[in-house]
Formats: structure tokens, C-alpha cells, sequence
């Protein structure tokens, strides 16, 4: 190879934990190559930021976290390198507004990245990829002393949803192989990894691609075989997808937290419709009903999208309702950024940003409630929990088998005996709030 010298590189990761994995995968390249990685920008021969472009919010904080790094890099001989779904959806245009990048790579560049990245005669500038790359067995750098880490199942999206750029971005839905995921998990359970997060764009379509059937069932089968995996949480479920064989399989394996996050958006079918969604309000319903009467004490968690265009009040009385009367244990709601390139982008009826917020909020308010009344039923009951965190006062942070890291319900106790963050234990709950518990070790 032209050029080769071995490097120290640094690594600002922004967005969604499939972000992560990318960078915990490109790491994993460098690292093969010789290079050593720091936690210190100013330290490394080469920066790299791994971007979020999704919604406004993101690609300014993308945008923002460039300029930073560019500052860093200075006059010195240091490399600053841009990836991630901003360097893809907007390539054309980073090239041009910020010369202080040396490369811009695509999110499906990550096979020979490395190589590029030590070549010091290489001339990258230009590259971008396209967005068909296929998904392998990749090893990657995990956080030291991780107890919970995510498994990406597969990659890019088919759904087409009006206001989602993702598509775009990612490429067509593609599977990784059973046998790779099982691979992947493997390396990940040697390296002390006890909860299993599965994520992708859509879970429930996994395998569809590779086997000619929905093979999520079978991939979790083979999981559940791993020694050292606890728990296994499964995100990103489509309603559709949630199949009489998906839940038979997590009722019958222990291994399988009674925990699934299906992203359900709205309710109301005039919206659903408008958003290319393939639910409508019953749909919604009778999974629910469906997952409650097959596992009693399911925990599910959703994320609402509210002021679509054309959005109207009765919509947003209708999801409200539903919010109110399915009292749903996990729910977040985001209001809607209009974004180029998608199909709601050019659709009348947009909402004003005061009027969306206000939306929010209301459905917020509602859950609020919700959660409250949903943690308060839990006085009393002893659950399982992974620990997290020990604080210097002595008080552990944990969650239970029905939340997931970072976004859902913490339990707050102090333990009775000696304990490492990753360490599984009983807790009984004494005190609830409306987002979080506390308890006592039992």
C-alpha cells in the first residue's frame, strides 16, 4: 500500500446508537492496522466525526461538532475526516462549504475506510459511496467494561414513510446472516456483554431478504444458545412484523426481556395514511391486545410524531385518547421537522412550529400521567435488575428487564452487599415517580 503511516486516531460520535456501531466498527479497522486510539482530539493524527443527518436539530449539532474538530486540527498535519449520514445526504455540498475536511466518506464505506484513512497518498477528497453495501461479521471496539451493548441486524430501510430520509441514506433494507449476527454476539459475550440490544431500521423484517421469510424467530433461538447473554431486548418492531411466531418465541424464551419498542408514529389513519405508514389504528390496537394477552407484563415502548402536515385538532384529540386509554409504559413524542429530499417535504398543510411544540407538550402531559400510575402499580414487587452505575454516595443505578439503557425508567438503591457495574440483582420497589423507582436490594 502507497504511503502506509500507522496512526493515533480519535473518534466524536453523534446520533443514534447505529452510529455508534459504525464507529465502534471503523475503530476496530484502525486498530487491526497498528494504529492506536485516543480520547483526545489534540493527540491524534486523525480526527474522525461520524455525523447525524436526520432531522434539523441533528445535522446543525453534526454541523457544529465539524467546525469544532476543524479548530482542533488547526495548521498541524492532522487529518480531519467526516462520515456518518450528514458526509452522505448532503456530500455535494459539505465539499464545497468546508474545505478544512480533508475526506468525506458514506455511510457504507466502512470495508475499506481504514485502508484510506493510513494512506497517506490517497486522494479521497471526492469519495462518497453508494448506499447497496453489504452487511458482514465485523469486529468491533466495545466500551470498556460494557455490561449492555447493540447488535445491528441489518441495515437501510424499505418502509418509504413520507417524512423519513433514512432510505435515502441507508440504501434498501439488507440482512446480516444468522450465523454472523451469532458470530458478532458471541465476541460480544467474551468481552463481558450481558444485555443484547437487537437493533436496524425495521427488526421485525429481518432475514425476509436472505431466507424468504421473516427469520427474526430463528435468529433469536440461536441467541439465546449464547453463554453469558442475560438479556435480550429487541427494538424498532414494525406492527406488522410482530408475528403469532415472534411472540411465542419470546414467551417461551427467558432469555428474552418482555420488553419490545414498535415505533407506531400516530394513530389517527387520516395521518398514518398521509405518512405512507402500512399501520392504521386498528392494526396498532390489536398488536397491543395481542402481545398484552400472550405476555401478561409486557412493557412497550413508542415514539409519536406529531404536526404532519395537515395534522388537524381531531387527530391529535384521537392520539391523545389513545394515549390515555392504551396507557402505553414507554412513550416519547417528537414534533415533526420537515425535511428535503422526503416526500412530506412538498406536501401542504404544514403545521408552525409554536403549534406542533404545543402538541408535544399536551401528549407529553398525558403520558406523564400515564407513566406515573404505570410505576406506582409496581410498589411493593420485587424485579430483576442490570446495575449501571454506582455513585460515590454509595447508591446504585440500575434498570429492570422492562427498560432499556438511556431512554427508558432507572431504579435508584442502595445495594446491601458488594457489587460491579453489569451485575444482576433482585430489588424491591419502594417509591415511584413518574419516569423513575426507587428500591432495596432483597
Amino acid at each position: 500500500m502507497r504511503g502506509v503511516n500507522l496512526k493515533r486516531f480519535y473518534i466524536d460520535t453523534l446520533g443514534c446508537e447505529k452510529n455508534e456501531y459504525d464507529s465502534q466498527m471503523l475503530a476496530a479497522s484502525l486498530l487491526e492496522r497498528g494504529c492506536t486510539m485516543t480520547e483526545d482530539p489534540y493527540d491524534a493524527d486523525i480526527i474522525i466525526v461520524n455525523t447525524c443527518g436526520f432531522i434539523e436539530d441533528a445535522k446543525r449539532e453534526s454541523i457544529e461538532h465539524i467546525f469544532s474538530m476543524a479548530e482542533v486540527k488547526g495548521e498541524t498535519g492532522k487529518k480531519l475526516v467526516v462520515t456518518g449520514c450528514l458526509s452522505e445526504r448532503y456530500h455535494a455540498d459539505l465539499v464545497e462549504e468546508m474545505p478544512e475536511v480533508d475526506i468525506f466518506f458514506g455511510v457504507n464505506e466502512y470495508d475499506h475506510m481504514a485502508d484510506v484513512l493510513i494512506d497517506d497518498d490517497y486522494d479521497a477528497k471526492d469519495r462518497i459511496s453508494g448506499n447497496t453495501a453489504s452487511l458482514e461479521y465485523r469486529t468491533r471496539v466495545l466500551p470498556e467494561a460494557s455490561h449492555t451493548g447493540w447488535l445491528k441486524i441489518a441495515e437501510g430501510c424499505d418502509n418509504a414513510c413520507a417524512f423519513c430520509a433514512i432510505p435515502a441514506i441507508r440504501g434498501k433494507f439488507r440482512s446480516k446472516s444468522i450465523d454472523d449476527c451469532v458470530r458478532e454476539a458471541t465476541d460480544m459475550a467474551e468481552a463481558g456483554i450481558k444485555e443484547l440490544i437487537l437493533i436496524a431500521q425495521d427488526t421485525s423484517q429481518y432475514g425476509f431478504d436472505l431466507y424468504g421469510e421473516l427469520a427474526l424467530p430463528m435468529l433469536l433461538d440461536r441467541l439465546c444458545e449464547i453463554e453469558g447473554i442475560e438479556w435480550i431486548r429487541l427494538m424498532y418492531v414494525y406492527d406488522n412484523g410482530i408475528t403469532d411466531e415472534l411472540i411465542e418465541t419470546m414467551k417461551r424464551q427467558p432469555k428474552i426481556c418482555n420488553y419490545i419498542d414498535i415505533p407506531i408514529q400516530h394513530v389517527s389513519d387520516n395521518v398514518l395514511t398521509a405518512m405512507r405508514r402500512r399501520s392504521t389504528e386498528k392494526s396498532i390496537r390489536e398488536t397491543i391486545k395481542k402481545l398484552r394477552a400472550a405476555i401478561p407484563d409486557i412493557h412497550i415502548r413508542t415514539t409519536l410524531l406529531v404536526g404532519f402536515p395537515g395534522e388537524t385538532d381531531e387527530d391529535i384529540e384521537r392520539l391523545v385518547n389513545f394515549v390515555d386509554e392504551m396507557k402505553i409504559d414507554r412513550l416519547g413524542a417528537f414534533a415533526f421537522s420537515d425535511e428535503e429530499g422526503t416526500e412530506s417535504y412538498l406536501m401542504d398543510g404544514k403545521i408552525d412550529a409554536e403549534t406542533k411544540e404545543e402538541r408535544r407538550d399536551a401528549v407529553m402531559e398525558h403520558q406523564m400521567r400515564v407513566s406515573e400510575e404505570l410505576n406506582e402499580r409496581k410498589l411493593g414487587k420485587v424485579y430483576e435488575v442490570i446495575i449501571d452505575e454506582i455513585q460515590d454516595d454509595g447508591f446504585a443505578i440500575a434498570r429492570s428487564r422492562y427498560d432499556a439503557p438511556e431512554i427508558d425508567c432507572d431504579v435508584c438503591f442502595r445495594p446491601v452487599r458488594d457489587h460491579d457495574i453489569g451485575d444482576i440483582t433482585m430489588v424491591r420497589i419502594t417509591d415511584a415517580y413518574e419516569y423513575d423507582l426507587e428500591g432495596e436490594e432483597v
